[in-house]
This record gives C-alpha cells, structure tokens and sequence, in this order.
C-alpha cells in the first residue's frame, strides 16, 4: 500500500485523490510504525523548510521514513517534502535534512536571470535526464508539469533526474536509489502528474538500492 504521511504541513486530499484516480489506494498516516510497514511512502510538504524538518523530527516521522527508505522502500518527496530529502537548506538560515540524498536547497534567484520572478509559479516544461528514470517512464519529452517554489536542489549530476528552464537550468527532480523527489507537483500537474504517480505505484521494495 502507498502511505502519505501526515505531519501537518502537506497537500493532502489532492494527493489522495489523484492516487483515487489511479485506483490506488493510498493511506493517511502520522504514525511512525505505519509509514516504516508501508510499501511505498509519500513525503508532501508546502511551507517553511525549517519548520517542516522540525515537526517531521518531533513526530519521530523522520526517524521512521529514514529507516524505511534505507531499507529499501520507494520514498517520493514532492516540493517541500523533496527538499526534505536532501542534507541541509539555505532558507532562512542553515537547516538540516533528512540526509537522503547529497545535496543542499539553495534559493532559485542564485541561478535564475537577475530580475526573474520568485516564486516560480505555474507551468514549465520537463528536461529529462538520459537514460530517463523509472519515475518518468511513462512521459513524453518536455511535458510541463506545475511548480510553486521559490527554492531548489543544488546537487551532484548523478543524482538529478529532470530539470527545468527558468532564467536557467533548475533542479526539478532527483533520486538516490529508492529516493526519489520531484519540485513540481504531480498532483496539479494534470495527465503528466497521472503518469508519474502511476509509474511510482509500480514499485516496490527492493527495486532500486539506496
């Protein structure tokens, strides 16, 4: 079964109901034992980094998707949750992460055109990575998918997944074995959000190694 965790700070009816829309049944949960017995987990998030990592870490949710996720459970961060993911963000003075994937989040001014808006909100197209990831497995290139964020993941090559254009190239996912993180949201990304989270329904513990 495909878990959401619930700390609080996530969009969670639009996520259970695209999941609906899949025929997928997907659980809400706030507890620990629950999200580390899960056979896919779902991180969402909107808000202040800072704040999400600290309710994540009061709840013992951190603990329990950590232990999950090096065990071998698919793990997919979406906006904020997918900045969880990483080692520290620079939003707002210097947070730690859960750690899963190196790399830090760094505001999307430092590498977007000098006068470009932020937040980046609203549609933008998708760069796949060669070969494409599992993930995208079922999308055509340069599908646009919706972004709100005004901060992104600064990390190795080898760990990003897709990117997009805005006033220059951005993080717009990347995944460490069974970790994986989108910016964007799939959930109002409309048939291109359907595909990603139907391919994230198909796997399963052990397929990738962390």
């Amino acid at each position: 079964m495909t878990v959401i965790v619930d700390y609080g700070v996530g969009n969670i009816f639009s996520l259970r109901s695209s999941f609906g829309t899949l025929g997928e049944e997907a659980a809400v949960t706030s507890c620990p034992q629950t999200v580390r017995q899960a056979g896919r987990i779902v991180l969402p998030g909107v808000g202040a980094f800072a704040d999400a990592a600290k309710q994540l870490k009061r709840t013992g949710l951190a603990g329990a998707v950590a232990d999950a996720a090096l065990s071998g459970t698919p793990v997919l961060g979406i906006c904020l949750g997918m900045q969880l993911l990483f080692e520290r963000s620079f939003e707002n003075g210097v947070h730690q992460g859960l750690g899963l994937i190196g790399g830090s989040v760094r505001p999307i001014r430092e590498s977007a055109a000098e006068g470009l808006k932020t937040p980046q909100i609203g549609w933008n197209r998708l760069i796949l990575s060669q070969p494409v990831h599992p993930l995208f497995r079922f999308l055509k290139e340069s599908e646009y998918v919706y972004f709100v964020h005004s901060y992104h993941a600064v990390c190795p090559e080898r760990f990003i997944t897709a990117r997009t254009e805005y006033g220059g190239l951005l993080t717009a996912a990347a995944a460490k074995g069974n970790v994986m993180g989108c910016q964007f949201h799939p959930e109002k990304s409309g048939p291109a959000g359907l595909k990603i989270l139907k391919a994230f329904c198909m796997m399963q513990r052990g397929d990738f190694v962390c």
